[in-house]
């Protein structure tokens, strides 16, 4: 009786899924398609891409100071007499008759021509930001394809298992028919049928895991993608990547070429050396070209004055030189050529770093490769004895534990052939990523 509702049970969960499966959307997706949907939904990205957008403006808006400053103005003003003391402060002053309304229009530029270099290190440092902003960009989108690939391989990795479990499953079941036969024979012991039902048992319960674990994995992708949690994605086979013969060496050549840290480090000694000139700056002169021009009424700019509209138009060069800069900047310039150093000794770290996460990555993406060599032929071996267990067990030379134990290693070395493939496919992945190059 425990064993009908154990299948009845069984029974209707299978049921319950295959409807829910059934009545949803499925999605056929390719790992490429994943990276497509992904990128288009990153959050991440987008901000990258508005911080990437922020750096243009700003070297754009640095350029632009290359033009005069241009000024214009207008005012009214009114005056009131003068008073006059002829006879003391605290006398009663006569009034001096003034133009009492005074009007005044004009134009005001001002052209650089040498800053000390200012502007065009202004706009330097803005260019290596707007790379710097760039390669986080680039970075940005990588990450979300390692991301994408690692969740894409899960869910792939699962479906393998579910595959593979339910195929072992029913041969199980036709197994425990046969022993069931050979017991109403009287040729095996009730404690057979029962070791085989409890066996069966606990890899049913195995398959319910791992149709969670589909769920699970289903979820985050499509989060990450942009798709509802409810949508189903069924991933493709992926191909055998033919990078295997690629050497050490080229995948290192490629990090120093490509790697994003590595280059941003790199940025950011650039922005040292540049902020270093720019301190070095502040001690050069500045001269540039300006003009005034207006028009105004009345006329007081010569005696006697008279009350009609003038012109008058100035023009000429300004040289200053800052003095005080050549103490005030012995300390400042110290201290950038110190930031300088600091961020060479950086930028040396890193590509230490570098060679070490591609050397590291490319040992283990090889391992996962002996693996599943390793695991194929395991799969043979234990293939192999489980007929051999077979065979011995019905010819009642062999206990049914030794069929059990045959049997759960075919399972157990079919799911570590296919976890290889996978782990192999992630440590390629992990590989390009770490490269820059995914």
């Amino acid at each position: 009786m425990e064993q009908r509702n154990i299948v009845f049970f069984w029974v209707l969960l299978m049921t319950v899924s295959i409807r829910t499966y059934s009545q949803q959307d499925t999605l056929s997706l390719s790992l490429p398609e994943a990276w497509q949907k992904a990128a288009a939904h990153s959050r991440f990205i987008e901000i990258k891409k508005l911080s990437t957008g922020i750096a243009g403006e700003e070297i754009r808006d640095a350029q632009t100071e290359r033009y005069p400053e241009l000024g214009v103005m207008a005012s009214m003003e009114k005056a009131t007499n003068i008073p006059i003391y002829e006879h003391g402060l605290f006398s009663h002053p006569t009034q001096h008759e003034v133009i009492h309304t005074l009007y005044k229009v004009g134009a005001d530029l001002y052209l650089d021509i040498y800053n000390g270099n200012k502007l065009n290190l202004k706009i330097a440092e803005d260019k290596t930001l707007h790379q710097i902003a760039q390669i986080r960009e680039d970075e940005a989108v990588s990450e979300i394809r390692y991301k994408t690939a690692a969740l894409y391989l899960e869910l792939q990795q699962s479906f393998i298992f579910r595959m593979l479990i339910i195929k072992d499953i029913a041969d199980q079941e036709k197994q425990l028919t046969e022993i069931k036969a050979f017991y109403k024979h009287g040729t095996v012991l009730k404690s057979d049928v029962l070791r085989v039902e409890l066996d069966l048992s606990k890899r049913k319960l195995t398959l319910v895991q791992i149709e969670n674990d589909i769920l699970i994995a289903t979820q985050k992708l499509n989060i990450i993608m942009g798709e509802p949690d409810e949508r189903v994605i069924k991933p493709l086979d992926l191909q055998a990547d033919q990078d295997a013969g690629i050497p050490y060496e080229q995948w290192l050549t490629d990090a120093l070429r490509h790697s994003f840290p590595y280059h941003v480090s790199e940025q950011e000694t650039a922005l040292s050396e540049i902020h270093v000139r720019q301190i070095k700056a502040n001690t050069r002169p500045r001269a540039g070209i300006y003009g005034d021009f207006y028009y105004a009424n009345p006329q007081i700019f010569l005696y006697p004055y008279n009350p009609y509209w003038y012109s008058l138009g100035i023009g000429g060069v300004k040289v200053s030189y800052p003095i005080s800069a050549l103490y005030h900047n012995t300390h400042k310039l110290r201290a950038a050529r110190l930031e300088l150093e600091r961020e060479e000794t950086a930028h040396k770290d890193m590509e230490d770093k570098v060679r070490q996460q591609v050397r590291e990555a490319y040992l283990r993406y090889k391992e996962a490769l002996i693996q599943i060599s390793v695991a194929e032929v395991n799969v043979t071996q234990a293939e192999e004895n489980a007929r051999i267990m077979r065979n011995t067990y019905f010819n009642h030379t062999s206990l049914i534990t030794d069929l059990l134990d045959a049997d759960i290693q075919v399972l157990q070395t079919r799911f570590e052939l296919a976890a290889a493939r996978i782990k192999a496919q992630h440590k390629y992945y992990l590989l390009q990523n770490i490269t820059g190059i995914l």
